[in-house]
């Protein structure tokens, strides 16, 4: 106590006392402490102000998962590590989630991306009404939203807006590059097998269009009810019975599947009759085996063994998945690159105030990156490139493992999607 006491009383000298040396250096500490915390505040949210930060909403379990999903997210990531190697002065984080495709969980996702996390672009979105409502949320934030694996050509056509991208492809151009093809090679009556729903009518009546404006016949259309049906023997037997010479099949993912192999039971093609599956992907084939699959044909906007440029990234992305990466995943990355080249002509600051303002500066810049070469981002949203139409192997053909296509035909971009007249968008 004696000690405290004495202790206490030099403190009250010096405190009464005119020079204060030890005081002094306390208040100057003080100040040299405040001063370099309020510097590491203004560093850490300059730190924030250039991180470029990329939200992957997708399907992580669903129905789009084997398509997109998680394959998307590595995508993405290896598009930012690249960014970033090549611009080590800025940022870029990926962050993910799943949509468990519900418009609702998707753009409460997306707005507490954009409330509380600093996103800054919302990437693959694969089912076409969860991007509906994202790209509406988008749209009033003024953030910018990149629809992968969504395909309702209305995204970039009636519901277009300035701060939407539509990237790899739409229905319509998978329809239009496959009728087109076949068409061309002596196809002339088409009979078309869709689910009872509107995207699978809206697919139809485009084949149905395009066939018709080549010069061909659109000789029936059947809808099975979706998601019930599993037996598709009595739509086939329709489709063979019309004395159709293409079969177009619109549908994924299990029906795809299930409708595929019961072609193959039925021996279409000894009946001289060829099957076109309008949205077919590697998991599809994987999934059935080239032995019911072979003979197929099918429009992708990318093929993993197409170059050395798409195996390289193949190489990459199967080191992270163990699997091939489909054309989703391929323009995950793609879409991304592009993006991150905008934010670096533009500046992060641009980028991170106004989602227009960037899909301006993507609009602007032709897109280059190995897996889909050179294109261009239309004003409606629209990413042009050309589309391949590709036969599915037999057994023998294949020689090495996703040994899956062979390429039959280009369609050039100018030829590979509607034009923004016909769409119907309205550009801002």
């Amino acid at each position: 106590m004696v000690i405290n006491n004495e202790c206490a009383g030099q403190a009250n000298k010096m405190v009464n006392s005119k020079a204060t040396p030890a005081l002094t250096l306390g208040r100057r500490t003080f100040v040299g402490a405040a001063a370099a915390t309020a510097g590491l505040v203004r560093s850490r949210r300059a730190a924030a102000a250039q991180t470029i930060r990329i939200g992957v909403l997708t399907d992580m379990s669903g129905p789009f998962a084997d398509n997109s999903g998680p394959g998307s997210v590595v995508s993405a990531e290896l598009a930012a590590a690249d960014f970033m190697a090549a611009h080590p002065e800025l940022k870029v984080e990926v962050i993910s989630a799943d949509m468990l495709n519900k418009p609702d969980v998707g753009a409460n996702i997306a707005r507490k991306w954009y409330d509380e996390e600093n996103v800054d672009l919302i990437l693959d979105v694969p089912s076409s009404a969860v991007a509906l409502a994202v790209g509406e949320l988008s749209h009033q934030r003024d953030k910018l939203i990149i629809t992968v694996t969504a395909g309702d050509p209305r995204l970039t056509g009636a519901y277009c807006k300035p701060t939407l991208i539509q990237w790899t492809y739409d229905l319509w151009a998978l329809a239009n590059a496959t009728s087109r093809s076949l068409v061309a090679a002596g196809g002339n009556k088409w009979f078309t097998i869709a689910g009872d729903y509107v995207t699978g009518h809206d697919l139809a009546e485009d084949v149905a269009q395009v066939v018709e404006s080549l010069g061909a016949k659109s000789v029936g259309k059947a809808f099975y009810p979706f998601p019930q049906t599993t037996d598709f023997s009595s739509f086939l037997l329709q489709a063979v019975s019309s004395g159709a010479s293409i079969v177009a099949c619109s549908n994924a993912g299990a029906d795809a599947i299930n409708i595929l192999k019961q072609a193959h039971e039925f021996q279409l093609a000894k009946q001289g009759v060829k099957l076109a599956a309008l949205v077919m992907t590697e998991p599809v084939i994987k999934a059935i085996g080239l032995e019911a699959a072979q003979g197929t044909y099918c429009t992708a906007a990318f093929y993993w063994d197409m170059n050395d440029g798409t195996r390289a990234f193949a190489e990459r992305f199967e080191a992270r998945r163990k699997v091939k990466p489909t054309m989703f995943q391929a323009g995950a990355y793609s879409a991304a690159t592009h993006f991150l080249k905008a934010v670096a002509a533009a500046g992060p600051e641009k980028a991170k105030a106004s989602g227009k303002a960037i899909a301006d500066q993507m609009k602007a810049m032709r897109t280059n990156d190995p897996l889909f070469g050179t294109g261009q981002v239309r004003q409606d949203g629209k990413f042009i490139h050309p589309m391949y139409v590709f036969r599915v192997k037999s057994p023998d053909e294949s020689k090495y493992p996703w040994d899956f296509y062979t390429l039959v035909d280009t369609i050039p971009a100018d030829k590979a999607f509607q034009s923004i007249e016909a769409a119907g968008c309205k550009p801002a």
